[in-house]
């Protein structure tokens, strides 16, 4: 599979030297077989919080940016040409509003692909999401984070796949209608909910990818029991590295994931990544406390100290190094097939790794992959061929039950 290659390596450096004109410098530091190989793959990157991040901060995409972890201009020094545009929807909109904001999100796609037709494209099949990439364009596949807008109507979850939208992530920070959360202590449903399970027949029956990241081990186990086709996790790690975490996936889950022939899609926030990271923020709040506690809630030598303890405490970003490992430990677990990338940028805010700044940085990726013995084919897997895997497996069970 090859690309139209819209960045030759004579011209790469000069490219990143014109961006980090207008963005923050991010290192890459990759040879030229992992930029020659980020720039003729398909790189499929299942999450990147584009959509919320604009609606919050508008800023241009389609050209260089000041802020943010993604742009047109950063995507292609990448190699990057199909990032899943995450339509997010706070817990909050569950009841208040879901179904709109997940339109207008929506509407914010279309309207970059009208306003950059030259640059952008939405795929609605894995047939188009090829064709955008032999004619050199970026696909915009979609992905829906939080079920909430289906708002219990199989009629809204069609309107969704007719728009573009191509896998749901059942629930988000806070149970809801379809599923309970990781996050969420309640455990409402103890799993799905009733709706919920009639729900992944459903998505089965029009061709919609089941996500399950986000949902509690009890949720995931009653997709598994549900689902007909293979499923997605699309940015969740190892709980290996962050025990105890239910944000994560534990080995018999990734095992089950790939019994079903799905597949995990490696997120990069550091808090997925490494214990310390994950637990940098408990740890600052307990400080907090201690201090507040000897010195007084609000007064100034406990507001010193605090400042003092949050200086002495820098944020420990995970590295590259990090995150490979999970890939790693994945493959080790259950194979090449079944592990894939979903970064979470511009989803995670100023927790990202070392090397893994932004999406410019998908050679070093690379590089770090042939540096731990991945072969150009196994690469190849984990940038596009798993995840286009699941996407034909859900377009084939939907044609087969016309």
């Amino acid at each position: 599979m090859k690309k139209v290659t819209r960045l030759s390596l004579a011209t790469f450096t000069a490219a990143m030297l014109g961006l980090s004109a207008n963005v923050t410098a991010t290192e890459v530091t990759a040879s030229e077989r992992a930029l020659r190989i980020a720039q003729e793959s398909l790189i499929i990157d299942t999450h990147i919080d584009v959509p919320w991040r604009l609606i919050n901060d508008w800023e241009d995409v389609t050209k260089a940016t000041q802020r943010g972890d993604f742009d047109y201009e950063r995507a292609v020094a990448g190699g990057l040409n199909a990032p899943f545009m995450a339509i997010y929807i706070p817990s909050s909109y569950e009841d208040n509003g879901a179904y709109t904001l997940a339109n207008h999100l929506i509407d914010f796609m279309e309207a970059m692909v009208y306003r950059a037709p030259e640059k952008f494209a939405i795929p609605h099949s894995v047939d188009e999401l090829l064709a955008q990439f032999e004619q050199g364009l970026m696909s915009l596949p979609m992905g829906m984070e939080n079920g909430a807008p289906i708002e219990g109507s199989f009629a809204k979850l069609q309107h969704f796949y007719d728009r573009g939208v191509r896998y749901v992530t059942l629930a988000h920070s806070e149970d809801n209608h379809i599923s309970d959360s990781s996050y969420d202590i309640r455990a409402t449903w103890g799993g799905l909910s009733p709706f919920g399970k009639e729900l992944v027949v459903e998505m089965n029956r029009i061709g919609m990818m089941v996500d399950v990241s986000h949902i509690s081990d009890k949720a995931f186990y009653d997709v598994l029991e549900i689902t007909q086709v293979p499923v997605i996790a699309t940015h969740s790690s190892a709980r290996r590295f962050t025990p105890g975490w239910q944000r994560n996936m534990n080995d018999d889950m990734i095992k089950a994931l790939a019994e079903n022939d799905g597949v995990i899609q490696v997120t990069f926030g550091s808090t997925f990544v490494t214990p310390q990271a994950n637990q940098h923020r408990a740890r600052l709040a307990r400080l907090t406390r201690e201090i507040n506690e000897r010195l007084g809630e609000g007064t100034a030598a406990a507001q010193e100290a605090i400042a003092r303890m949050r200086e002495e405490n820098p944020y420990p970003f995970a590295t590259l190094e990090d995150v490979l490992d999970h890939i790693d430990h994945i493959v080790e677990l259950v194979g090449i097939n079944h592990v894939g990338i979903g970064s979470d940028y511009d989803g995670v805010g100023d927790t990202l790794p070392v090397g893994l700044k932004d999406v410019r940085t998908f050679p070093n990726l690379i590089q770090g992959l042939l540096d731990r013995g991945y072969s150009e084919s196994d690469i190849e897997q984990i940038l596009n061929g798993n995840t286009i895997r699941v996407w034909r497996a859900a377009e084939a069970f939907a044609a087969a039950q016309e």
